[in-house]
């Protein structure tokens, strides 16, 4: 193999294991808020101060780390299914678009989570893309809930340059998971969801 196929090679191996990335990495801070009023977890169930922090990894992120932080307010311009109530819940949310293979991957997974963990976890698909980019894509179908914002001012705010990029919420609006849902040794499985719900879901 000649060295600019071997480089080749490398560059796509780096790109599947990444997710999908963005071409232009985030270039400041979220813009106002406008649009739908922010959701933000809240919750009287237990102060921050009560809660365990969860482990820190030194896994690799394509996004800022928010780990045992508040997590920034969800801002989106448009909810393509009722808004939920996230009341005493935790909140996942997939940072997608319909165009990366990896995000469209994950979609069969978040519906089982969606399905399984319904009553104590609200999962939401957030796309830069427009509402009519998302509503076009049939397969596969979405069974949690699901909102727009090409004005990308949640994505920003978290610093994601890489999709599909998970957070998830405690009730408490503190952030206890973050990462590419499929990194090796660090995956997002129906076991790891349980053990936080357990923890920080009382």
């Amino acid at each position: 193999m000649n060295r600019k196929a071997v480089n080749g090679l490398a560059l796509i191996l780096a790109a599947l294991a990444a997710g999908c990335t963005d071409a232009q990495p985030d270039a400041g801070g979220p813009a106002p808020p406008q649009g739908s009023p922010a959701v933000r977890p809240a919750s009287s169930v237990a102060p921050v101060h009560e809660l365990p922090p969860a482990p820190v990894t030194n896994k690799k992120l394509y996004a800022r780390s928010f780990l045992n932080r508040a997590a920034p307010e969800l801002v989106v311009e448009t909810w393509l299914t009722p808004q939920p109530s996230t009341q005493g819940k935790m909140v996942l949310i997939d940072f997608w678009a319909t165009w990366c293979g990896p995000c469209l991957r994950a979609i069969p997974e978040l519906n089982e989570l969606h399905r399984r963990f319904g009553d104590r976890l609200i999962v939401i698909g957030l796309s830069e893309e427009t509402a009519e980019e998302v509503r076009a894509m049939s397969e596969p179908r979405i069974a949690y809930y699901q909102a727009v914002d090409p004005q990308q001012r949640t994505k920003q705010a978290f610093g994601v340059m890489g999709i599909p990029h998970v957070v998830i919420i405690d009730p408490t609006g503190v952030v206890r998971w973050e990462g590419f849902p499929f990194l090796p040794g660090h995956e997002l499985t129906e076991e790891v969801v349980a053990r936080l719900l357990d923890t920080y879901v009382r």
